[in-house]
């Protein structure tokens, strides 16, 4: 239904919609962030979580808990494309997460994916094997109207993906 509103409506917001409905649907603290979906190509993604009361801390910065909501978003919606694409069923899981607090996000928080083609051909590789098959995916976290391109955060998650029978 969403790929025939496409005609009508931005992609953005098609985009915004779909992983809304998706924490909706499967991972409900997802929306309860309000995430947007601000850019995606096929090499790179832009989320933004929006500083609200429910993902502010009692510093009135943002939360870890959301700045990890918006990177797990950021890396995992762009594998999430390249899958579905994909001719096979493939699971996605993120195994662990490292992360660099490096300033207090007073602000909505963008989370950049820059590895678009690194996860296509991760995807591409599970295509072709039984196995599981891991990379890490680097994920920037910025707040432009305090800091401009500065980072406030960053992440790396390991994507583990694998070939469904």
């Amino acid at each position: 239904m969403l790929q025939r509103l496409s005609k009508y409506i931005p992609a953005h917001i098609i985009n915004t919609l779909s992983i809304r409905l998706f924490g909706l649907t499967k991972i409900p603290l997802l929306l309860y962030v309000r995430p947007s979906v601000v850019e995606l190509s096929e090499e790179r993604v832009i989320v933004k979580i929006p500083l609200r009361r429910r993902t502010r801390n009692h510093l009135h910065s943002m939360y870890f808990g959301a700045l990890a909501i918006g990177a797990d978003c950021a890396g995992g919606i762009i594998a999430m494309q390249k899958i579905r694409k994909s001719p096979c069923k493939i699971s996605l899981v993120f195994k662990t997460l490292t992360a660099d607090f490096l300033k207090r996000a007073e602000g909505d928080v963008y989370f950049i994916c820059d590895e678009g083609r690194d996860i296509s051909a991760l995807v591409k590789a599970a295509e072709q094997s039984p196995d599981r098959i891991e990379m890490p995916v680097h994920v920037t976290a910025v707040v432009p109207e305090k800091q401009g391109d500065e980072p406030v955060a960053t992440f790396t998650l390991l994507l583990s993906l694998k070939k469904r029978p």
